[in-house]
């Protein structure tokens, strides 16, 4: 039986009495069923619906400790006497001293996060959405820093923290931040802050069915919660806010809005950060494991800042198809992955070769499912192996080629999709001649389209977006995002939304070189080149001047982002 405890005060506990929850139940229609979210975030129109956490209700008048079973087994307790079997009180009991010992190494941690934010709009990338209000959690760690998630501080422009049983709340700045691992640094100026707060320590990771409890600070009341539960799995997941795959641990421990960033205790150590649950499930949550927060702890460290996770840059196919293995001259005992397709500006691109048989990473056997042996009988992904290298660590790899067996030692380094997936914490860029808007395509900007970007985004857009491998560093897709509409551009108003391959015959790199490109043009007319075989010419001189006054017409600041005004190499 597993329980869950809300603690709101510590007392003895004297007695115990199952009995129905007498909170609210608490529903979120917008959210897909069995997508994952956030723990502490607002709909940002991203693909996964997020949780709003601006309103926290406090039950005054409930009990110090109140115990919601799951489930109890009729053998073991009488429900309608509301007595216990010996067993039962025995599991009960453990279970409180369980809680009561995270409570009590909490209460001098973790703290509660107030956060102002305000997100860029891409549609009208010179202007901000309003601002809106969130909470999330946090706990100290060494050094006299916080640790959290990285949605509970994104796009912050004010973060304030509050201590447990202090009324007082104060400034803090965020000194680090990882999307991609959704993990964030924050540190306090002030010294009447850090007056008897302690930090907690990192364990490892939790073997199946240990116990854990969550400690934060979620909806429905201002004090700080407790949930217990097990581990129920290891592997990696698909962190929402990054949209990266890296290794969680999932509980059943519930997970709600406002929990983000809170520790996950096993013992008297931290087993992991909350951060997002499984909606549409019951009690299905999410933790950050050890080894990724180290990871990006010890890279803020030895950088000064966040320096991302490696990638090897490649598409692989599994081999379990006995034909396809023979095809490729492996023998029996040999196992791997077959290369699909490879990143060109990774290491990896001047080494491998498609078909290559990847047989064995830093001298770990592959197997033909792409996994790796993890642990006691466990296995996880080799894709894990590769993500928890340093930049710029090498990797040995061991290959099948026509039939033969190579080593090779490739270097490794975090990799930018062609595409960027998101861009949390800075302004889009754009830039404007005679009303057409030209930006750098992006996903947030395709998120623009609604919950259902997917099927509602320009489907060209989409798919290069989510398919396409960037040729060389620094490439960007630069699309015509709108005309603002003038005699100048009267007539090119349906040519939105397209791709700009070149200007005057010169194909375009990225945004900054499109710019470089328009301020040296030395003839009389303009050319853009677009999807479709399109074309846009303008007078020049009359673009320049009509530039000004389109710009005057719409209250735009700028005819560029802030980005975009650096000297032009």
């Amino acid at each position: 039986m597993m329980l869950r405890t809300t603690i709101h005060a510590v007392r003895r506990l004297s007695s115990f009495q199952p009995k129905k929850s007498v909170f609210p139940s608490w529903r979120h229609n917008t959210i897909p069923p069995f997508s994952l979210v956030e723990a502490g975030t607002v709909n940002t129109g991203h693909s996964a619906s997020f949780f709003s956490t601006t309103t926290a209700i406090n039950f005054n008048d409930q009990p110090a400790v109140t115990f919601i079973p799951d489930e109890v087994d009729d053998t073991a307790a009488d429900i309608s006497s509301h007595t216990l079997s010996p067993v039962l009180l025995n599991s009960v009991l453990t279970d409180s001293v369980d809680a009561y010992s995270a409570i009590e190494l909490a209460l001098d941690s973790v703290v509660k996060i107030f956060t102002v934010s305000c997100s860029p709009n891409y549609f009208l990338p010179w202007q901000n959405k309003s601002q809106r209000e969130t909470m999330g959690s946090g706990f100290v760690i060494t050094g006299k820093r916080i640790l959290t998630n990285a949605h509970v501080v994104a796009d912050n422009t004010f973060v304030l923290v509050r201590k447990h049983g202090s009324p007082t709340k104060y400034r803090a700045e965020v000194k680090a931040v990882g999307h991609e691992c959704d993990l964030a640094i924050l540190t306090v100026e002030s010294e009447d802050f850090w007056d008897g707060m302690t930090s907690l320590e990192l364990s490892g990771i939790p073997f199946l069915q240990e116990a854990v409890a969550v400690v934060g600070y979620p909806q429905g009341g201002d004090n700080i919660s407790v949930t217990k539960g097990v581990v129920s799995r290891v592997e990696p997941t698909q962190y929402v806010h990054g949209a990266t795959q890296l290794m969680a641990i999932q509980i059943d421990a519930a997970i709600n809005p406002g929990n983000s960033g809170g520790p996950a205790i096993m013992g008297n150590k931290v087993a992991g950060v909350a951060f997002q649950n499984l909606s549409g499930a019951e009690n299905i949550g999410y933790i950050i494991p050890v080894p990724v927060i180290e990871h990006f702890i010890s890279g803020v460290e030895s950088c000064g800042g966040y320096v991302g996770f490696c990638s090897m840059g490649l598409s692989c196919q599994p081999t379990e198809n006995a034909q396809l293995r023979e095809h490729f001259g492996m023998k029996s005992d040999m196992t791997g992955v077959l290369v699909s397709k490879i990143n060109p500006v990774s290491d990896a691109y001047k080494i491998l070769k498609k078909d290559d048989i990847l047989l064995k990473f830093d001298g770990v056997p592959i197997a033909n499912d792409g996994t790796v042996p993890f642990r006691n009988r466990e296995r996880i992904t080799f894709d894990h192996l590769v993500s928890m290298k340093r930049p710029n660590e090498t990797a040995q790899v061991r290959v099948l080629r026509n039939g033969e067996e190579q080593e090779f030692s490739i270097k490794l380094h975090p990799l930018q999709p062609l595409v960027p997936v998101h861009q949390y914490d800075q302004l889009p860029s754009y830039f404007i001649f005679a009303g057409l808007v030209f930006i750098p395509l992006t996903q947030p900007y395709l998120h623009e389209y609604g919950e259902d970007w997917f099927n509602t985004s320009p489907r060209r857009l989409c798919e290069r977006a989510l398919k396409e491998l960037p040729q060389n560093a620094g490439q960007q897709l630069v699309i015509l995002s709108q005309v603002l509409m003038d005699d100048i551009n009267a007539g090119y108003e349906r040519l939105s939304e397209m791709q700009v391959f070149k200007v005057n015959g010169v194909k375009v790199e990225n945004l900054k070189h499109l710019r470089k490109l328009v301020d040296e043009c030395t003839e009389d007319n303009l050319r853009f080149d677009l999807d479709d075989e399109r074309v846009i010419v303008l007078n020049y001189e009359s673009a320049k001047l009509a530039t000004s006054r389109i710009l005057k017409r719409h209250r735009i600041p700028s005819a560029m982002s802030d980005n975009l005004t650096d000297k032009l190499d």
